[in-house]
């Protein structure tokens, strides 16, 4: 017969008798981490050293923190926040998800706890990472040690909507785990807390509310091209669109980050194994990925014929961040955007005051200006940091090359600012 005394982990951490420890420290781990440290014994672990200096400049001795796997063996309570992202192909990559659950795996205890954050195809936890955690182990799920899964709803640069007061899905291997886990969870989160009654339905809702907005996005994306090409201005159909109550307000633009240009890929794999077609969500990737070459094409055309004649035309792209207000450059659309536009005859400038230049060249092979070096003859507005908004039409005059010069306004930032120069909103 089970000891299920053994599986009461909320009053071991509570009476500070082990730990809770979070594996991987990056955009989800972080608030993760942050958020426990204030209630239990609390560890972050990582592999990149860079990440636990980091959250340790900000966390100080609030938690351990360490790139040392040895740190796991304080710990009964683990919860995975690794990154799930997709390969070049746009296939799955689910190594950094198997690599954490065997470092788990080497740790794990009689009576421990594991809950993965991460997001995945519906079907993972138990196909992929329960088994390597058993096999890592030696220990059996559900008898031995017990797994959850509680999906990250984590937006990066958003200090309205945090990991403490962001409603939560909680599920978990059995009836008893998901009560202990909804405990240990709700000591830190202020919001409501959700059962789901399978690991399978809460790693399906994660997958579904992105791959809505991926869906929503490319609506909007393409209904801009079609409008733009007709000679309406799509801005004003949106506000008059969203004048009717049930209207979905949604806007066109460039999809970047680790969710919405990932997620609905999980789904089209896992449909792909399934044997399922699902027409709207691979037509939403497409659209979506397509935007970039679509806006660059846009600005390159909007150029008078004699442009490039005599020399090359220049290029400023503001902003390389997949969002405003946040340096986290995945998936940057923006450094498609590059991409698409060096395919033509142009010299391209890039500027972003939160990206680090660093880790910007790593990973995309652009060199950030530290200011504008003007005259331009395109000016994309891709990112529109805070401190970027109040920007005028003196400013964007005053980097243009003249009344030809284009300005590409991605978000409607500047609509009815700018008349010094040539306007184009996205």
């Amino acid at each position: 017969m089970q000891n299920n005394s053994i599986f009461n982990i909320y009053d071991r951490l509570a009476r500070h008798s082990t730990s809770l420890a979070v594996i991987g420290t990056g955009y989800v781990g972080c608030p993760v981490v942050s958020a426990f440290a204030m209630h239990f014994n609390t560890i972050g672990y990582d592999i990149d050293s860079t990440l636990i200096d980091k959250l340790a400049s900000s966390l100080g001795k609030k938690a351990e923190l360490s790139a040392s796997e040895d740190v796991l063996d304080k710990a009964s309570f683990f919860i995975v926040t690794v990154a799930t992202p997709v390969d070049n192909n746009k296939k799955p990559d689910i190594s950094q998800l198997t690599e954490a659950s065997k470092a788990v795996g080497r740790h794990l205890k009689r009576g421990d706890y594991v809950v993965f954050e991460s997001t995945v195809y519906p079907g993972c936890t138990e196909d992929v990472c329960i088994p390597v955690l058993e096999k890592t182990s030696g220990l059996k799920a559900g008898r031995d040690f017990k797994t959850g899964y509680s999906p990250e709803r984590i937006n990066p640069g958003d200090p309205l909507h945090t990991f403490c007061n962001t409603e939560k899905i909680v599920s978990a291997i059995d009836s008893n785990a998901l009560e202990e886990i909804i405990k240990v969870y709700s000591t830190a989160i202020s919001a409501k807390i959700h059962k789901a009654s399978s690991i399978k339905v809460a790693e399906a809702a994660k997958i579904m509310e992105n791959v809505q907005r991926s869906v929503n996005i490319a609506l909007m994306n393409e209904l801009y091209q079609l409008f733009h090409n007709a000679g309406i201005d799509f801005d004003e159909v949106l506000r008059m669109a969203s004048t009717k109550w049930n209207f979905f307000n949604c806007h066109p633009g460039l999809v970047g980050g680790h969710c919405i240009p990932v997620d609905p890929y999980y789904l089209l794999d896992e449909a792909t194994e399934l044997g399922t077609d699902i027409p709207v969500t691979a037509a939403s990737c497409k659209v979506n990925d397509n935007m970039a070459r679509y806006i660059a094409r846009l600005a390159i055309d909007s150029l008078p014929a004699q442009y490039g004649v005599s020399r090359r035309p220049k290029v400023l792209i503001m902003g390389v961040t997949y969002k405003p207000d946040t340096d986290d450059i995945r998936n940057s659309q923006a450094a498609e955007l590059y991409r698409c536009l060096a395919d033509h005859a142009v010299e391209i400038h890039v500027t972003d005051p939160y990206a680090d230049p660093c880790k910007v060249f790593k990973h995309y092979g652009i060199r950030l200006k530290a200011v504008p070096e003007p005259p331009y003859d395109i000016i994309i507005s891709a990112v529109p940091h805070s401190c970027m908004v109040s920007l005028d039409d003196n400013y964007f005059n005053s980097l243009s090359t003249g009344p030809d010069s284009i300005m590409v306004d991605i978000g409607c930032v500047y609509k009815n600012k700018i008349c010094s120069i040539k306007y184009q909103g996205v």
